[in-house]
């Protein structure tokens, strides 16, 4: 079920970057990743990523700075939150991302938001 879903995760704490790129793989998702937004528009623009995975307070460009962009460059992609703020849904809610997912995430909550992104109507996943 995971054919065509290519997922681009957006972090910059290297080891989440690591640990979910990994889970992702081993559940045969196609998976990309990036340190900031400004690394993740540069994925973007090679290859258009299914669903993004954003985390929204990075350095050089914050989730907010990559969502406009996506908005202004008229990029069709879904978006989902991951972050450990409090407000997760309406920090998801601000940017119109499909989803969000609440740090710290267990396995099956990150596998459950990717495949709603990819495959599902809502793409909504809560913690």
């Amino acid at each position: 079920m995971t054919e065509g879903c290519t997922v681009l995760v957006v972090d910059d704490e290297p080891s989440i970057r690591e640990v979910v790129t990994e889970v992702l793989e081993l559940e045969g998702y196609r998976v990309l990743s990036a340190g900031n937004g400004a690394e993740a528009l540069e994925q973007i623009m090679l290859t258009r990523p299914t669903l993004v995975l954003l985390d929204m307070r990075m350095p050089v460009m914050d989730g907010w700075a990559f969502a406009r962009e996506v908005q202004d460059r008229a990029i069709s992609m879904k978006i989902c939150v991951m972050t450990a703020a409090q407000n997760a849904k309406a920090w998801a809610d601000e940017i119109h991302a499909h989803g969000y997912l609440a740090k710290p995430f267990e396995i099956p909550q990150l596998l459950e938001a990717v495949e709603r992104g990819c495959f599902g109507a809502d793409g909504r996943s809560t913690p």
